[in-house]
């Protein structure tokens, strides 16, 4: 991969909290365009390694670089310019109660751009349409499904047209047909803008859908146990552990293939 097309680069990382070691020596890098995949158990550091990437806390060690500019250390002018450079979803959506779905996708733009009113407005029904909120704007979350939460969320993340999008758990706690609506939104958002997804997730369906590349992650380790492509990773991968996970084998159902 030439050094222009690494969005993410990941090197010797650690991170916790406190004393805690969560995730430990961890080397990866995240292509230009690319659906890239933060994948393992439940507990294993997911969403910890996800906050640490977008500089929401310190790393315990080594080096993580955005867009060629190294976190550790940054200042918070320089901070805010690159975070305009990148929207972030969460596992609810993390609207804001009180405000209306609008006035939280204006939030971005408020924050970061001396656009006029007008302007606003305009781009926050922009992003409402594209994922099929248009006729939300004047609402409240709590008269949102879970799954609009969630999609208004994502506008709320492209309102400022970022070059790389954070989803952490897009399709936790969604039905079958709420969760395949978000990941072909994913992958639209990849084809129509060249945009960079990075997706924490444990849910396969959506893995090996929309996901190009992934590194796993295991809780005993405490680290990166393989990476790659996810077919890739469910046929060949050297660890058993991994193979097991991506064909949702349990030790039970090993027992009975192998006749025990």
């Amino acid at each position: 991969m030439a050094e222009r097309d690494k969005i993410i680069e990941v090197s010797g990382l650690s991170v916790g909290y406190g004393r805690t070691v969560v995730l430990k020596d961890l080397e990866f890098s995240v292509a230009r365009g690319e659906v890239f995949g933060i994948l393992g158990g439940s507990g294993c550091g997911k969403s910890t390694l996800l906050k640490h990437l977008i500089g929401l806390y310190p790393v315990m060690r080594g080096s993580v670089r955005i867009f060629d500019t190294e976190l550790a250390g940054i200042d918070e002018k320089a901070k805010r310019a690159l975070q305009r450079r990148f929207g972030v979803t969460y596992q609810n959506g993390a609207l804001f109660g009180a405000m209306t779905v609008g006035e939280n996708v204006a939030l971005p733009l408020e924050e970061f751009t001396d656009y006029p009113a007008k302007k606003i407005r305009e781009i926050v029904e922009e992003k409402l349409k594209l994922v099929g909120l248009q006729d939300a704007v004047n609402k409240m979350p709590s008269e949102l499904s879970g799954g609009m939460c969630k999609r208004a969320g994502l506008a709320r993340a492209m309102a400022l047209d970022p070059e790389l999008l954070f989803f952490d758990e897009p399709s936790a706690g969604l039905d079958p047909i709420t969760s395949v609506g978000l990941d072909e939104l994913i992958l639209s958002l990849k084809e129509k803008f060249g945009t960079t997804v990075v997706i924490v997730t444990h849910e396969l369906s959506s893995i090996f859908k929309i996901v190009d590349n992934a590194i796993m992650l295991n809780r005993e380790q405490k680290g990166i146990v393989d990476m790659g492509a996810p077919e890739k990773l469910r046929n060949e991968s050297a660890s058993e552990w991994v193979r097991d996970f991506l064909n949702r084998r349990a030790a039970a159902e090993k027992k009975t293939a192998d006749g025990v």
